[in-house]
C-alpha cells in the first residue's frame, strides 16, 4: 500500500479507513473523532482514502484467508496454529 504521495502517515490513513469500514458513521463524524486525536483532516479527504484503499485492504485480507492451511505432498491438510 503506497501512501508516500499523501500528506498523512500510513497509520492515520489506515485508522480512518478502518473506522469507516468497521463502524456505521458519517465522514463528518469520523472527521470529528480524528480531530479529537489531534489531527486536522477534511471529511472529503477521508472519503477519498476509503475509496482508494478499501480494495487494497480487501485483497490483502483475502490473501491471508487463503493461507489458513498447508497441503502436504500426500494430499493431507496441515493446519497452522
Amino acid at each position: 500500500m503506497n501512501t508516500k504521495v499523501h500528506c498523512y502517515p500510513k497509520a492515520i490513513i489506515l485508522q480512518a479507513v478502518y473506522f469507516k469500514l468497521r463502524f456505521t458513521m458519517s465522514y463528518s463524524d469520523l472527521e470529528e473523532i480524528i480531530k479529537m486525536r489531534g489531527i486536522q483532516v477534511d471529511h472529503s479527504t477521508i472519503q477519498r482514502w476509503v475509496f482508494k484503499f478499501t480494495p487494497m485492504i480487501e485483497s490483502q485480507i483475502k490473501k491471508k484467508e487463503n493461507r489458513v492451511g498447508v497441503k502436504l505432498a500426500d494430499g493431507r491438510n496441515l493446519y497452522k496454529n
